[in-house]
């Protein structure tokens, strides 16, 4: 299994404590089990703003990093309970903890009350997520049933602890009187993926890749979506990574014109297309891939004609990646491309740069080429800075998705259009000189798609 070395965690510490001043504290809380039905819970996933500080896996824990020339970071965390651990499993705890992820404390969490409201002292302003600002519920992670008394919103908690400093202090001077937005400094770090997390990218893409090959080769008519996307699951578990980065798609058919579709549930027809987006995690960092074939392994005259536009649409869009191009630009020669294919099939009537002046090709796409992509599938960073469309640099990774949907319901369109969804996505990493597919190892030609899945189930 892939992880990310100590080193990093505390490198990123010092740099966003640096960016911060002297003046201030943040508080960050981990994310907390959440229950799924009655004693039973959803799988954990940490918080990526706090995997992204610590590495540390666990529910229910608050870190805070403290700058100035005593710097210091302390993590509260359960505290371990052998009892409870023979039903659920070990728990690090705090004397574990601190020496595992280069802390300079790691206390109880019982204890946060007490120990954390002395750090704020001297401090003028604490940062924390503000659009995570009910994160912080202490619960029972052993067996899942949450004590309410504790389940309070972090800014509640933050408050609480600078309203019992100013009780105790004289000036008031003492306590921070300012509370700031933490994602604004720590978003924009983690839009800048470093080269170990770029490596972990490398491999959620090639994996992600592994698994759309091998949906590929299984498919044909009458085998159901759900069954592609057990194949889809049973690649990424095979290689250690039980989860995927996102809920996975598997549209057939008209199913593949609903943009977020997972339901997964209906029967593959033959003479039809199937749009899968599906993409492994892996060391909290995503892979996303879209694919669009067809379920009998041969597209049709009127499939490729659509699946070929998209696919120019896409490579146009990759084409122009690289440092100092406006972000917006991929979308801009997409769309160019898109409307000028959709016009020339008949399926838009005018001159093109009105219609693309008028956004006509909006019917038929209507979600923009690309998303950032790291911890979280659409990660964090301003698009735009200063009300303009921000430049790409090196180590920003991006998708470029560009696709076109006619569903049967439109009905100013010819039915030989009707059903069809494709989209084609892949994940790219702006490098000093251009740009990486990182996905490039699942095919995405007519010609290749169709040899691959002539292959059969291998």
């Amino acid at each position: 299994m892939r992880e990310i070395g100590v080193e990093e965690f505390v490198n990123r510490r010092c740099q966003l404590m640096a960016a911060m001043g002297d003046d201030a504290i943040a508080v960050l809380a981990a994310a907390p089990l959440k229950t799924r039905n009655r004693d039973s819970e959803y799988p954990f996933r940490q918080d990526s703003d706090f995997h992204y500080l610590s590495g540390f896996p666990e529910p229910d824990a608050v870190l805070v990093l403290c700058p100035g020339a005593e710097q210091e970071v302390v993590l509260f965390c359960l505290p371990r309970d052998p009892a409870k651990e023979v039903w659920t499993g070990y728990r690090i705890g705090p004397q574990a903890a601190a020496e595992k992820y280069a802390l300079d404390r790691a206390c109880s969490l019982d204890d946060i009350d007490s120990l954390l409201p002395p750090l704020m002292k001297g401090r003028q302003r604490i940062l924390y997520s503000f659009s995570r600002s009910d994160a912080f519920s202490r619960s029972d992670a052993f067996s899942g049933t949450e004590t309410s008394a504790g389940a309070q919103a972090l800014s509640a908690r933050i408050r609480g602890w600078r309203q019992a400093l100013l009780g105790q202090e004289r000036h008031a001077q003492r306590v921070p009187q300012q509370e700031e937005n933490l994602d604004v400094l720590l978003h924009e770090m983690r839009l800048f993926k470093s080269p170990a997390e770029a490596d972990l990218m490398r491999v959620a893409g090639a994996l992600s890749a592994q698994a759309h090959c091998h949906a590929m080769r299984r498919c044909k008519p009458g085998l159901m979506e759900y069954q592609l996307e057990a194949t889809i699951r049973h690649c990424f578990a095979e290689q250690g990574y039980r989860e995927p980065a996102y809920s996975t798609i598997v549209g057939g058919g008209a199913n593949g014109c609903i943009l977020h579709y997972t339901e997964n549930r209906d029967e593959l027809c033959d003479g039809e297309l199937v749009l899968i987006d599906a993409g492994c995690e892996v060391a909290g960092y995503a892979g996303d891939i879209t694919r669009t074939f067809p379920v009998n392994g041969r597209f049709s005259e009127a499939q490729r004609a659509l699946y070929e536009l998209v696919l120019a649409a896409q490579e146009a869009a990759i084409e122009v990646i690289r440092p100092g191009v406006s972000w917006n630009l991929p979308h801009e020669r997409a769309v160019a491309v898109l409307t000028a294919g959709l016009l020339k099939l008949g399926l838009l009537q005018g001159e093109l740069d009105t219609l693309i002046a008028e956004e006509a090709y909006r019917p038929f796409y209507m979600h923009r080429t690309g998303h950032w992509l790291g911890l979280d599938v659409h990660d964090v960073g301003e698009y735009q800075v200063q009300g303009r469309w921000r430049d790409l640099q090196a180590g920003m990774v991006l998708t470029v998705e560009p696709g076109l949907y006619i569903a049967p319901a439109m009905d100013a369109v010819d039915p030989c259009w009707h059903g069809i969804g494709i989209r084609i996505e892949d994940d790219i990493l702006v490098t000093a000189d251009g740009c990486e597919v990182l996905t490039r190892a699942v095919p995405k030609t007519v010609a290749a798609i169709e040899a691959l899945m002539a292959e059969g189930d291998a």
